[in-house]
């Protein structure tokens, strides 16, 4: 019981925080899923790129805009 208290008094603490990088993590993931689906070609397979984005928090996301999307027209 004190350690559940403590927990949500940290999250209560720290909300202002939390909030806008929970955000900003969920936007990126989505905004990258939507260009993985739409795109023809990608530099791998999308199902690997699907995974990164889904399971590799913020960094994911970044990476397959970075090295995942295929730049050829």
């Amino acid at each position: 019981m004190l350690l559940t208290q403590n927990v949500l008094d940290i999250i209560n603490e720290n909300i202002a925080i939390i909030a806008p990088l929970l955000i900003i993590q969920l936007v990126l993931m989505i905004t990258a899923l939507v260009s993985l689906f739409r795109a023809e070609t990608t530099n791998g397979p999308k199902w690997m790129w699907a995974l990164i984005i889904l399971f590799i928090n913020t960094i994911g996301p970044i990476a397959y805009f970075i090295f995942g999307r295929s730049h050829e027209s």
